[in-house]
């Protein structure tokens, strides 16, 4: 993926002198400890340093010669993928920054990454300009005009000004449709999404080195909506024309960019949308770049799937004091079933599954009945554990992460639930102990 990235805290001896610094100030400091920079490019993401912030939140990382110019990224926070931001470096100047999660970060010196912020903000100056006009329904088609004439000269002012830098690419890859006639908001927008992406070159090393064409998938995907459809619709037509959009770029590139929103879509529940960008396009895409592992991930996913049959594993039933083994296929005490993964070690899960049992007891509802499944490295503690549930069914899963039917439901964290109806169908599967309660409430 595009956004991965790997730590790796190694120092080096500086035998280099330094030549250049990005600094800058976290604010409030206690919540940022420490920062990472890395270098990246299409194809990897390379360390160059980490320090930790000072009591005041400040930080700096200084530059040799080793360090060239390209794209580089900040990490502030864990997870990685998600606390990040890109930095523009050109060998040639200092860098300094100022970062808070309310007003993200505001560059304070550095030629290259000031004319970004300042293309960013005045090009959104004149988009809500726009949107005002549209809004107020304004018939004044001279002063609608007079914006787009704006926002045209405004596109051309910074591209002369980005003349010979690395930031001129995002400008070209940004520059807005422009109409050369009053057209009415329909139209316009209809236009907007026709030439959403008319400049944005995939095969563009600098944008594949940053986070633009991630976000200018993920706008177009989420944002060209319709109120007159519902949103799968939307999204599998808007994933159709990022497809496209993206015929000539590189294989890789597509796979990346693909997964990501296949991401988005898992994180988002929508399963079937998700599983249409598995089938359709990414697992012909992985399996001609023979990446297994994203395949098998893939499959997996699907045979997981909200309305799919779940994997079959043995459940065990009391009969005279005699544990009896029977196939969860074959299992017949309710209508429907909450498997939960969990693990006697696990702090998270000994805090989550009381709270289960006493939901389940306010309900009252002999419909549902918990199929309770020990990730476990041994017994011990999972034989005194379970028996202050008796009224689940238990499963001993011996080789915890490496454990077979932890496996087949792709378990990677505890507790994990999955809702199975009669016939064994998955009809939900909660992220937490809230999620289920909403889930059930409704």
């Amino acid at each position: 993926m595009l956004k991965k990235l790997i730590f790796a805290f190694l120092i080096f001896p500086t035998i280099l002198m330094a030549q250049h610094t990005i600094k800058g100030t976290f604010s409030p400091a206690e919540d940022y400890p420490f920062a990472v920079l890395y270098k990246v490019t299409p194809t990897s993401t390379q360390y160059v340093a980490n320090t930790q912030m000072d009591e005041k939140g400040n930080f700096q990382f200084d530059l040799d010669s080793s360090v060239t110019k390209g794209m580089y990224r900040l990490v502030y926070a864990l997870p990685q993928e998600e606390f990040n931001f890109d930095i523009i470096y050109n060998a040639k100047e200092d860098i300094s920054l100022t970062f808070n999660a309310e007003t993200g970060v505001d560059f304070k010196s550095s030629v290259e990454n000031t004319l970004m912020s300042s293309y960013t903000n005045s090009m959104s100056l004149i988009s809500q300009s726009i949107g005002d006009f549209y809004n107020q329904q304004s018939q004044d088609s001279l002063a609608l005009m007079e914006i787009f004439k704006t926002q045209k000269e405004t596109q051309l002012e910074f591209e002369k000004a980005a003349e010979g830098t690395i930031v001129k690419d995002f400008i070209i890859a940004n520059k807005p449709y422009v109409p050369e006639a009053y057209e009415d908001i329909s139209t316009y927008i209809t236009n907007i999404k026709k030439h959403f992406f008319d400049y944005v070159d995939f095969n563009n090393e600098t944008l594949q080195s940053s986070n633009f064409l991630i976000d200018r998938v993920s706008n177009y995907v989420f944002g060209m909506a319709s109120t007159n459809e519902d949103e799968t619709t939307i999204y599998k037509r808007n994933i159709d024309e990022v497809v496209s959009a993206m015929e000539k770029a590189q294989p890789e590139i597509k796979s990346s960019l693909l997964e990501i929103i296949w991401q988005q879509m898992v994180d988002t529940n929508f399963d079937s949308v998700a599983n249409y960008i598995s089938d359709t396009y990414l697992i012909e895409l992985a399996e001609s770049l023979n990446d297994t592992e994203l395949v098998n991930g893939l499959n997996q996913f699907k045979s997981l799937s909200i309305g799919n049959k779940a994997p079959e594993f043995d459940v065990f039933i009391d009969e005279d004091g005699i544990r009896t083994p029977i196939s969860l296929y074959d299992l017949d005490v309710a209508k429907n079933y909450i498997v939960v993964f969990w693990s006697s070690t696990c702090s998270h899960c000994l805090m989550e599954i009381p709270q289960l049992q006493a939901y389940l007891k306010t309900l009252n509802n002999p419909d549902y009945k918990v199929i309770a499944i020990g990730l476990e490295d041994d017994a011990y503690l999972w034989e005194s554990e379970i028996k202050k549930y008796p009224e689940f069914m238990h499963v001993l899963g011996l080789g915890k992460w490496e454990n077979k039917i932890g496996n087949s439901y792709n378990v990677n964290a505890t507790p994990t639930y999955f809702i199975l109806d009669s016939e064994k169908k998955i009809t939900a599967k909660p992220y937490d102990i809230t999620a289920l309660k909403k889930f059930l409430n409704n």
